[in-house]
């Protein structure tokens, strides 16, 4: 499976850890959403771009609860 996510400019917490909301669609046009605690990248990549691509941010078509459980 293949998704294709954008990061949104909320955080919500969830399972007792923050997570940024991503929003996307799969191959299939499938809409989802996606709660992200953490992305890395290897320890031996340049970063720079992905720090600043990171940065990118739009609001989100759903608003969530602050809180919310999984």
């Amino acid at each position: 499976m293949k998704i294709t996510l954008e990061s949104t400019s909320q955080i919500v917490q969830m399972g007792g850890a923050e997570c940024r909301v991503w929003e996307g669609t799969t191959e299939s046009g499938i809409a989802l959403t996606a709660f992200i605690g953490r992305v890395a990248v290897k320890a031996d990549e340049d970063c720079a771009q992905f720090i600043e691509e990171l940065k990118e941010q739009r609001p989100p078509t759903v608003v969530w609860p602050a809180r919310t459980v999984p």
